[in-house]
């Protein structure tokens, strides 16, 4: 467990050539920490004199993700779509480099809207074969979670790019709801991983009392992607295997490395006062 105070609300992650990239909700700038947790660099997204941007103004970054072709590699962080128009963006770069690229997402916003999303609230992203997936996290007034299959580029073809919804278990019991934080997919073991948080709120931009948070875990996912609904082959109650897990709002999982015995995954927290938290969580095989 390591606490980044100075970093408000991390909320994505992703981890690409010895380096791990965090991204907060309210934050102007991607962090850089090495495989040991020590910060080693930031790259800026939003020019503000803020610390902590005001929640109408916030891009609402919450989800990060690392996409590779061939040799190069692009990194994602993507606005939720929550509130118009300052969560309807994204922010591309091409690595390594720290040239940020701004791109409105209000088409293919639009276009998940109508698709049966009325709440937006995108929190999660993860490269996968043949695309990029995303997920739109639910609340107890909309308790359904989805993930949206969609092109690894579709930003740049918004009007016409694929998008495919598909709903994960349902829990009928709205007052336990628990929506999706984050994502990240293994290349190697053919496993989605996911983030969950129980959350007070009937809201898509309001933050509530926090409870439970879940790690889940599908095996065989491509093997899947034709299904309607998904359900998890494993779900880890963090706070049962650690106490330190105990009220802290998990917001997003990378994988930091893999074989055949174990992985290590790195977990973010968001206490919803401005502070990260950071866990190395070892699963073994």
């Amino acid at each position: 467990m390591k606490i980044l105070p100075g970093y408000p609300s991390g909320s994505g992650l992703a981890y690409h050539n010895g380096r791990i990239y965090i991204v907060g909700d309210d934050a102007t700038y991607i962090l850089v920490l090495d495989s040991l947790l020590n910060v080693i660099d930031s790259i800026r997204i939003v020019e503000s004199s803020e610390k902590r941007i005001t929640k109408e103004r916030k891009p609402d970054t919450e989800a990060l993700a690392i996409i590779k072709n061939n040799n190069t590699a692009t990194m994602l962080a993507l606005g939720s779509g929550s509130l118009s128009p300052s969560r309807d963006s994204c922010y591309v770069l091409n690595l390594p480099g720290n040239e940020i690229k701004k791109y409105g997402l209000d088409s293919f916003y639009t276009r998940l809207k109508y698709s049966g999303m009325s709440m937006l609230n995108i929190e999660g992203a993860a490269s996968i074969p043949k695309g990029l997936l995303l997920a739109n996290r639910g609340n107890k007034s909309f308790p359904q979670n989805h993930l949206i299959a969609t092109s690894d580029i579709f930003w740049k073809n918004q009007s016409t790019a694929d998008i495919t919804l598909i709903e994960t278990a349902n829990n009928s019991d709205t007052s336990t709801f628990s929506g999706i934080s984050g994502l990240d997919y293994s290349f190697i073991s053919d496993q989605l991983f996911m983030t969950l948080s129980t959350e007070n709120t009937f809201s898509v931009h309001e933050d509530g009392e926090i409870g439970q948070s879940y790690l889940w875990i599908i095996n065989d996912l491509s093997s899947k992607m034709n299904l309607h609904r998904l359900y998890p082959d494993k779900i880890i109650n963090l706070t049962n295997i650690d106490q330190r897990f105990n009220e802290q709002k998990i917001e997003s999982v990378c994988i930091l490395s893999e074989d055949n015995t174990e992985k290590v995954l790195i977990l973010t927290a968001d206490d919803d006062k401005g502070g990260t938290v950071l866990f190395r969580l070892v699963l073994l095989e």
